[in-house]
Formats: structure tokens, C-alpha cells, sequence
């Protein structure tokens, strides 16, 4: 019996996506069809996401890169973001994380936000891997690379998780806008962001007031 796989493919580089395609399409078992949709940005994804639920017609698969341009609107800073949106809108899809992080704080997090059914470090992939990921994630999920396991052994007990709105304000610092002017991006009151900027400090252990210095330890640890 065929088993048709609504697959969307989400990675701001060309040559990527098709390298994920061809793989796909090589080695996957004679009874899968597979329906790929492409899209290189936030923007593309939602939009295609709102479309296949408008149509009743839902992903399967979603593939998501973390590295991705925000959205126009600013409401979106990356694809965790996106993975995040995804878990509303199509709950029954499994998420394949994709991402050249490998910084154990960012894996963690990941894990612990969008709890995704793969997690893939580019770095670790190979076509034999993602080919085994691709159909363990449809038959017995989670599947995790060899890296992201490791990560995992080691950050058990660490319980660092930054939040949708921690992310943004993260996001925010970094394009160099001032504390003061947070206020409408976030729908926070400013005290509520001076606190949240606290939490931060602590988590990054950052002893300085400095937003420089706050956005840094963020880069370092993977989160910008």
C-alpha cells in the first residue's frame, strides 16, 4: 500500500535543500511517495503552512533549518521560532531540527521548547544519516545525531531554557535597539523587561550591565 509523505523543506540555502531532496527522493522505500515543498525564509514557510491547513491538506515532515532570516514582521527570529508556530498549526507533523549549532546550552533549550521527533547537527550529516532519520522519525521517533545525544548526557541537569520572548529580546538587543524602545515589540511592560534582561544576566553570568556584553555571552552559547 502506498504511503504518500507531505514533506516541507525549510533552509535559506538552495544547494542545501536540494542536497536533502535528492537524498530523500534516492532512498526512500518503493510503497513512500513523497510531496516536497521548499521555502528559504520564515515568511515562505507560514505561508505555506496556512495553506496546507486551509486545504486540510497537513505536512507530514516539517525539516527546519535554526539559522533562518526573521520575519518581516519581527515576530519571528529564527526557526525555532518556526518549529514553535509549527507545533500550533500542524500538531500531528514531525519536526526534524536541522542546525550547525553544536553548543550544548542551544541543543538543551532546543529539546527542551519544541521537543522535536529529530535533531540533526549539518556538521555530523551525512546522506546515509538524514536518510535514517528521515525514516526513523516516521516510524519510531525521536532521532537524535550522535552529537546531540552526547549533549544531552551531559546537560541533564541543566535546567537553562530561554523562552520565545527571552529569545526576542535577545534578538532585539543585538540589532542594537535600546531597552527603552523593547516596549512595542514585545507587549511587556519595561519593568517586566528589566527583569527578564536580570534573568538573562543570571543564566549567562554576566556581571555587567552592559547590553553588549549580555549579547555576547548569547552568541557564544549559541542563542543569536
Amino acid at each position: 500500500m502506498n504511503q504518500k509523505i507531505r514533506i516541507l523543506m525549510i533552509d535559506d540555502h538552495p544547494m542545501i535543500i536540494e542536497g536533502y531532496q535528492n537524498t530523500l527522493l534516492f532512498t526512500k522505500k518503493e510503497n513512500q511517495q513523497l510531496e516536497i515543498d521548499i521555502a528559504n525564509n520564515c515568511d515562505e514557510a507560514v505561508s505555506l503552512m496556512d495553506k496546507a491547513v486551509e486545504k486540510e491538506n497537513p505536512y507530514n515532515v516539517l525539516f527546519v533549518d535554526i539559522s533562518l532570516p526573521p520575519s518581516k514582521d519581527g515576530l519571528m527570529t529564527s526557526g525555532e521560532d518556526l518549529a514553535a508556530y509549527a507545533r500550533k498549526v500542524l500538531p500531528k507533523a514531525k519536526i526534524i531540527i536541522l542546525t550547525m549549532f553544536n553548543e550544548s546550552f542551544r541543543i538543551h533549550n532546543i529539546i527542551k521548547t519544541i521537543d522535536p521527533e529529530g535533531f540533526l547537527i549539518k556538521s555530523d550529516l551525512t546522506s546515509s544519516e538524514l536518510a535514517s532519520a528521515f525514516q526513523a522519525v516516521l516510524n519510531n521517533p525521536p532521532f537524535y545525531s550522535g552529537t546531540v545525544n552526547s549533549f544531552i548526557r551531559k546537560a541533564i541537569t541543566s535546567d537553562i531554557v530561554i523562552d520565545e520572548k527571552n529569545r526576542k529580546i535577545l534578538h532585539l538587543l543585538s540589532q542594537g535597539v535600546k531597552t527603552k524602545n523593547l516596549v512595542p515589540h514585545l507587549d511587556l511592560s519595561l519593568s517586566a523587561i528589566e527583569k527578564r534582561k536580570k534573568q538573562l544576566r543570571d543564566i549567562f553570568d554576566v556581571q555587567d550591565g552592559q547590553d553588549e556584553t549580555l549579547v555576547n555571552a548569547a552568541k557564544s552559547k549559541g542563542f543569536i
